[in-house]
This record gives structure tokens, C-alpha cells and sequence, in this order.
């Protein structure tokens, strides 16, 4: 098994995940989220709110929360589904995926409960492999249909990213893209520019995005990019002041040093039959600073077979 500190003082299972050059990611039991990844200097890539409450079981505002079979209030269960506030299991058989590295990977799973059941009908069975690598962290969620019926859901994966400022970041990868705004009652909408930036609340879901989105951090002189397959949705979100101030686990100021770029298959959802299983993919990587002082052609960041 991975490295392991047991329990914490809340009495949520903590597992450490290394790799040799010393970068690090931690993820609870609680909710199967990852709530720190950190590089091999040891700074911290994922916000966590100032005021996050480990106290399941309230939700966790921060890391990588994952989100099923609901995302936000694009349904009628509770928001961002239930998946993030049970207890998630090891997954002793994760096949048909290869055996994992089990330093830096850990493979868990949350089966649906009678109690699940109450709340949204339908038998699954959702697994999530979470690893690290040297400047990179990849999750592989997927989901099976055990009942006798087919059924529908929504899925995402929300990336809390830590930044610098968030007036000095720039998001790339969404230009043209139609979004779904949720602060005008999901209206359809077309991105018209080059690049999203930041002076105000933002939460919006974007349809049909590439496989590869970049967010630019200037200040810190970092680019983080998102790579994914199997979630067409990619969400940004940011609260900004007024907001950050009515969210009880979330500090006033901290809307300054957080964004949410989030992996996501919304809008559609998935059809799933019985016995079939869906499967997606996410990687967060760390490119160089080369990035953003203009010397790397961002295209071939964001579209290169790389």
C-alpha cells in the first residue's frame, strides 16, 4: 500500500503519495479527494481554503473534489452529488487498468450504498486511480452501471489550482468556445476573447473543449496545463470578493490565490448501460517558465501531439 499516516485527528484516513524526486500528493479517504500536490521544491500547487472544515460530513473546499452524479445544481440532487462527502474504499482489483506503482499511485472506489440509493436509484460502482510523477498528477475516474438499468450522470473533477494573483493569470485553450453562464440562468453563450482573465466573479461551463487547456500564471512565472480525454466539459470559477465573502468555508480574501478549471462531462451527460463502463482521464502538468515569457509557441503547448 501507499505510504499511509492513518488517521487523522478527524478521523479520516490520510494516504501520502511519493515519487523520487520528492514532489508529493495527499489524498483522503474522505471524499476520495486529493487535497495537496506539491513539487519537488515542496510548494504547494492545489488551494485549500483558509477556512476548510475536515469535519465529515461537510465537504472539503479545496484540492480536487470529485463530483457525481451531479455537478453544481445541474440536477436536483444535493450540489456536486454525494460522491464527495462518503468514504471511499481501496480498490483491491482495479483491472482491466495494469498494476500501479503503489508509491505513487493509489486506486480507490465508492460503491453505491441502500442509504445512495434513497437519494438517486441507480447501482454503481466508481473508482478513481490517482497518481504522481515527476511535475505531474494524473487522476483516471471511471464508472461502472451494476444495475439492471441503464442511467445517466453527470461527472467532474474540480481542480482548485493555486495562484499567484488571480488579476495576473490567463486561461488559453477556450477561445470561440460556446459556455453555459451560471451567472445568467445557464444562458448560451460564445467566448469572444483571445484568452479568459480575471476581474469578477466567473462560473462558467464550457462545451466541446480541446483535449488541452493551459492556465497562466505570470506572477509565479508558471503554466499549469490540463489534459484530459473522455470529459468534453471544462468549468472556470471564481467567486471574487462579494461572493467569497457569503461562502462560510472560505476565506474573504483567498479568492486572490485560487481559480477553478475543472474536467468535467456535464452537458450532455453520460448514458450508461448495464454492465458498461465509462472512463476518463486527467492530467495536470507543470510547464516550464519558458511558457510564459513568450519563448514557447503557446499553440504547440495547447494542440501539440506532446
Amino acid at each position: 500500500m501507499p505510504l499511509s499516516l492513518g488517521n487523522d485527528v478527524d478521523g479520516s484516513s490520510r494516504i501520502i503519495l511519493t515519487e523520487p524526486r520528492g514532489s508529493t500528493a495527499e489524498v483522503l479517504l474522505f471524499g476520495g479527494q486529493v487535497i495537496s500536490w506539491k513539487n519537488e521544491r515542496r510548494e504547494e500547487l492545489l488551494y485549500m481554503s483558509s477556512k476548510a472544515q475536515y469535519k465529515p460530513p461537510k465537504t472539503i473546499r479545496g484540492g480536487i473534489p470529485v463530483c457525481f452524479p451531479q455537478f453544481g445544481n445541474f440536477g436536483g440532487l444535493e450540489r456536486h452529488g454525494f460522491a464527495r462527502n462518503r468514504v471511499w474504499s481501496h480498490d483491491d482489483d482495479p483491472s482491466p487498468l495494469p498494476p500501479a506503482n503503489k508509491q505513487s499511485s493509489v486506486d480507490l472506489i465508492l460503491k453505491s450504498t441502500e442509504d445512495d440509493l434513497k437519494i438517486w436509484p441507480h447501482s454503481f460502482e466508481l473508482r478513481v486511480r490517482i497518481s504522481i510523477s515527476l511535475g505531474k498528477l494524473t487522476l483516471i475516474p471511471r464508472v461502472r452501471n451494476i444495475d439492471s438499468k441503464a442511467f445517466s450522470f453527470m461527472f467532474a473533477l474540480r481542480n482548485y489550482l493555486y495562484v499567484s494573483d488571480i488579476s495576473e493569470v490567463r486561461v488559453e485553450g477556450l477561445e470561440t468556445l460556446d459556455y453555459l453562464d451560471n451567472l445568467m440562468g445557464k444562458e448560451r453563450f460564445t467566448e469572444q476573447a483571445d484568452a479568459i482573465t480575471f476581474d469578477g466573479e466567473i462560473d462558467r461551463v464550457y462545451l466541446n473543449t480541446p483535449t488541452k487547456i493551459a492556465v497562466i500564471d505570470h506572477e509565479r512565472k508558471r503554466t499549469i496545463e490540463l489534459r484530459k480525454e473522455g470529459m468534453p466539459n471544462a468549468v472556470v470559477w471564481n467567486p471574487w470578493d462579494k461572493k467569497a465573502k457569503s461562502i462560510a468555508d472560505m476565506g474573504d480574501e483567498d479568492y486572490k490565490t485560487m481559480l477553478c478549471v475543472d474536467s468535467g462531462a456535464i452537458e450532455p451527460q453520460v448514458l450508461l448501460k448495464p454492465c458498461e463502463e465509462w472512463k476518463g482521464r486527467q492530467e495536470l502538468s507543470i510547464v516550464s517558465s519558458s511558457y510564459c515569457s513568450g519563448q514557447l509557441d503557446p499553440r504547440k503547448v495547447l494542440y501539440g501531439d506532446n
